[in-house]
């Protein structure tokens, strides 16, 4: 098979119709398809009962289905699953599946690498190979559907490896796949992109009418420092990504979210914390306190007691915020880690 093959997890319903109508078969051999791929969420077409065995034979000949296949899996205590994809290319990428008691949440990755640099993240110390094509994006969670037995999932979040929005258009027919009611239906509501701050792409995304969450990396509450730990503030400084944020926050009536990561000594004070408040004070926004989780010893997170004090600050301010519990401790949990260790 060669790499002109179409990506069938990839597809609408109405590509996926327009497609095999072209070849012969019947129209409605469409729905049926479609219905296995993202509502079974099928690993191998050779489980389609319904379908004759002509077609599968045909599909398996003609279209590239799976896009991805399981290399490695590590099991937390907690139930967290890191998931390492191999794909067609000898690429490997990373997602997680996160379990709680009345959700499951899955994280997915939109490149192998990633080409913002950011200094913090095993993900950007790797440089972009590739974007990855939407249904590769989308059978990172096909395949925790099909192999999850614990219930379905219920809320994605593209956290994963790279920029979601430097795969702009891959990206955003991975979320309205995901949101077909005729395949996994979850709702828009239930998924978040996280972006690193590409102000276009930000404004742009406003406009789509996806009322999805919007996490942007912040970790630093003035340029000086966001410039050192986060190459992609030079190009867009805190004065351009801020009111983006804003102008997001109020076209999409959608609270959104700055992740922030805490590092010790770097910008965890009191007085980062204040700065911060008033940076952001008019943003209908949510902000996400992550104690940092070290790539190497150049970052370590502050004690427990800095972190309630940052937080505090935050909330007498009138700021909305929260730490984030950490999943995954005991594996290699980090964006990347997993892949970094696999690749030596």
């Amino acid at each position: 098979m060669s790499s002109n093959e179409p990506h069938l997890a990839g597809f609408f319903q109405l590509e996926l119709r327009q497609w095999l109508t072209k070849a012969g078969w019947p129209a409605f051999r469409a729905q049926q398809v479609f219905h296995w791929i993202h509502r079974r969420a099928i690993c191998e077409f050779r489980e389609a009962g319904n379908l004759p065995g002509s077609l599968r034979a045909w599909l398996q000949e003609h279209a590239i289905f799976p896009s991805l296949y399981e290399r490695r899996r590590q099991t937390s205590q907690d139930g967290t699953v890191k998931y390492l994809f191999g794909l067609g290319d000898g690429e490997t990428i990373e997602a997680v599946m996160i379990p709680d008691e009345h959700r499951t949440t899955v994280c997915v990755s939109t490149q192998v690498g990633c080409a913002m640099g950011c200094t913090f993240c095993a993900t950007g110390q790797m440089g972009l190979h590739r974007q990855l094509n939407p249904a590769e994006i989308i059978s990172q969670v096909l395949h925790v559907q099909h192999s999850h037995t614990a219930g379905p999932v219920t809320h994605v979040v593209f956290m994963g490896m790279g920029e979601p929005l430097a795969n702009y258009a891959a990206a955003i027919k991975a979320l309205q796949l995901l949101h077909d009611p005729q395949g996994l239906n979850i709702s828009y509501r239930r998924m978040t992109v996280s972006t690193c701050g590409l102000v276009p792409e930000i404004r742009q995304l406003a406009g789509e009418g996806l009322p999805i969450t919007l996490a942007v990396s912040l970790h630093a509450p003035d340029d000086q420092r966001r410039s050192a730990i986060m190459p992609i503030n030079r190009r867009y400084p805190l004065a351009e990504l801020l009111p983006a944020c804003a102008s997001y926050a109020e076209d999409t009536s959608r609270r959104l979210t700055f992740e922030y990561a805490l590092v010790k000594g770097f910008n965890d004070t009191k007085n980062d914390a204040r700065l911060l408040a008033e940076r952001i004070r008019d943003i209908h926004c949510h902000v996400n306190l992550i104690p940092v989780n070290s790539v190497h010893d150049t970052y370590q997170a502050p004690t427990a007691g800095d972190i309630d004090r940052f937080l505090s600050i935050l909330v007498d301010r009138g700021i909305q915020a929260s730490v984030r519990r950490e999943r995954g401790a005991d594996i290699d949990g980090a964006c990347g880690q997993l892949r970094q260790r696999e690749e030596g």
